[in-house]
């Protein structure tokens, strides 16, 4: 059990038959009244946001996330398949799982599965990953204003700007986090 009197952000609780995520807590003390905890909770299954508050006495059951390391390896259809590097066991995962930051996962790279006994909500992509530029437009010499970019596709087909001095063929490392070029590779 935790209290909300001891949340965290990152902690994971149950409420109402659903599992919340602490984004943010601010503990308040009002010079008249009781104290009381102001969040922010994500809904980890379904990704709403909401802001609630909570009695610091308030108790809910913890619950307990899984973050397992799976490779995955083929897509057929809307089902994405990932494979145990441990048992070798394949499970398939539907595409309205996955968040928009897949579109930078390539075969056999390693991603986290989430799951809530037993059930996978989520999966997370590697936070950086090195990818081919397969289409852009060539930079001109001399255009170069401050933070000039253009609109080039990578080898999984996510489009994304870079910086005019990238050409095609080259390895550029993008964060999945923000969907931004970060340098060569």
């Amino acid at each position: 059990m935790i209290s909300a009197g001891d949340f965290r952000n990152g902690a994971t609780f149950e409420m109402d038959g659903n599992v919340y995520s602490i984004i943010e807590f601010q503990h308040v003390k009002p010079g008249k009244g009781a104290a009381f905890v102001r969040t922010k909770i994500r809904n980890v299954i379904s990704g709403a946001v909401t802001e609630r508050t909570f009695n610091p006495n308030d108790k809910f059951p913890t619950a307990f996330i899984e973050r397992k390391e799976m490779q995955y390896l083929y897509n057929d259809g809307d089902l994405y398949y990932f494979m145990d590097p441990d048992t070798f066991e394949q499970i398939p995962i539907s595409k309205s799982v996955l968040g928009d930051n897949f579109k930078f996962v390539k075969e056999n790279m390693t991603c986290k599965v989430l799951s809530y006994k037993n059930n996978v909500f989520g999966v997370e992509p590697p936070n950086f990953v090195e990818l081919e530029v397969i289409k852009t437009e060539p930079g001109f010499k001399g255009d170069t204003a401050t933070n000039a970019t253009k609109p080039a596709t990578v080898e999984t087909g996510a489009e994304i700007k870079v910086p005019l001095f990238i050409n095609e063929g080259e390895k550029i490392r993008i964060d999945t986090r923000t969907g931004e070029y970060m340098e060569r590779a």
